[in-house]
């Protein structure tokens, strides 16, 4: 188990950038694959980006490549999505999951964290 605590949200302009943090605590955690997913109201949760526990191999999501950009520093067991040129449809609450294997799927995530506001104003 891994317990994991999000930071960084906040409400920003169309264009502006912010990075969220996603802190874990436990010694495994270079381990773990970790996920940022999103979930907007009225829809489902969607992965965003994923990394591997060795930052061989990401994922993003179609509409974030180029502009979103993951990342992991295991000796501070914290893992980053910095979000560059925002768009009001990015806005959701942005949740990291982690998981011993490299997925993209929210139901293969089984270690959560409570999520961050992310809102971006047109």
């Amino acid at each position: 188990q891994v317990h994991l605590v999000e930071s960084g949200g906040g409400l920003v302009q169309a264009g502006d950038s912010l990075r969220l943090s996603c802190a874990a605590s436990g010694r495994t955690f270079s381990a773990y694959a970790i996920a940022w997913f999103r979930q907007a109201p009225g829809k489902e949760r969607e992965c965003v980006s994923a990394i591997s526990w060795s930052s061989s191999a990401t994922y993003y999501t179609h509409s974030v490549k180029g502009r979103f950009t993951i990342s992991r520093d295991n000796a501070k067991n914290t893992v980053y999505l910095q979000m560059n040129s925002l768009k009001p449809e990015d806005t959701a609450v942005y949740y990291c999951a982690a998981s011993q294997f490299f997925h993209t799927v929210a139901a293969e995530y089984d270690n959560w964290g409570q999520g961050t506001q992310v809102t971006v104003s047109s």
